[in-house]
């Protein structure tokens, strides 16, 4: 008797959380895929959740958002909406006491995660939801826009991370990567979380 090889079951991913700059950097490659990536959640219905603002790559993504009859989220922290700084025209906008709460409720709404290029910030909200992925606490795809080789440094190091024996291997399957939008979206919904055996040993350490 023949088996068919078992179909990976595509992930449903109603909404996407961009984490991205409030900068918009020096070249113009990086504004152009924010909005390819903007276009692409818009044709894909897929809600755009972001960290509310309206300057750099962030108000790049809403607006291309928006211009292509998306829906986006915005979760901007209040002392950030009193100096201006949230879009004007998102769909829905909540302001939250705190960075934390703004991280939490993002991930909460979201469906998966996209890391575009940026800063401190946006290292920040990507290492944050990666160690959640890591730590079981969820299971969601998280993925990295590489414009032009930009996250390959980073890749770089988490790969001596593994190898100074810092990571374990597996979690290395945590992280999509892709140079274009549908690309990543494509990969993103084929994602299965790895086995992590990890939390499993510390316990029995324990008893």
């Amino acid at each position: 008797m023949l088996f068919s090889p078992k179909e990976t079951k595509l992930l449903s991913i109603q909404s996407i959380c961009v984490f991205c700059g409030a900068s918009q950097g020096h070249r113009e490659v990086y504004r152009d895929m924010a909005k390819r990536l903007g276009q692409t959640l818009a044709t894909e219905q897929i809600e755009l959740v972001w960290g509310g603002g309206h300057v750099g790559l962030m108000g790049c993504i809403a607006d291309a958002t928006l211009a292509a009859q998306g829906k986006v989220f915005g979760v901007i922290p209040e002392f950030m909406a009193e100096r201006e700084l949230a879009h004007p025209s998102a769909t829905e906008m909540r302001v939250v006491d705190s960075m934390h709460t703004r991280k939490a409720t993002m991930a909460e709404r979201a469906d998966g995660f996209i890391a575009m290029p940026g800063g401190l910030g946006t290292l920040d909200e990507l290492f944050e939801i990666l160690t959640w992925a890591q730590l079981q606490i969820h299971q969601k795809p998280v993925g990295l826009l590489n414009v032009e080789g930009f996250f390959n440094p980073l890749l770089t190091m988490l790969e001596h991370m593994v190898a100074e024996g810092f990571i374990r291997p597996y979690n290395m399957q945590l992280i999509s990567v892709a140079e274009d939008p549908a690309t990543l979206l494509s990969i993103m919904r084929k994602h299965q979380a790895p086995q992590n055996d990890w939390l499993d040993k510390v316990q029995l350490q324990r008893t």
